[in-house]
């Protein structure tokens, strides 16, 4: 894969959404192009959304299951319980 400039991967995640999605585009991996995220210092753009993460609490504690609640968000069922545990941690 040709290197990525910094501004073309956050046009990217803008336009196509996922690294998934990037990398299909470029086909490569996932992980290269998250590599390439964590070398440029740009965030993922499910990082750093309490309103979100919240609402997946709130629908987990509402009966909903993790697959449920994964399809919802467009996340994993493992980034899913990852921030619902996270999130329910957390101290107020």
């Amino acid at each position: 894969m040709a290197v990525v400039s910094k501004n073309e991967l956050i046009k990217l995640q803008k336009s196509l959404g996922t690294d998934l999605a990037i990398a299909k585009k470029f086909k490569v991996t996932r992980q290269a192009i998250q590599q390439f995220r964590q070398k440029y210092g740009i965030d993922s753009r499910y990082a750093n959304n309490p309103q979100r993460n919240k609402e997946m609490v709130s629908l987990f504690k509402a009966g909903k299951t993790g697959r449920e609640i994964a399809k919802k968000f467009g996340v994993s069922r493992s980034q899913t319980y990852r921030l619902i545990g996270e999130t329910r941690g957390k101290k107020s």
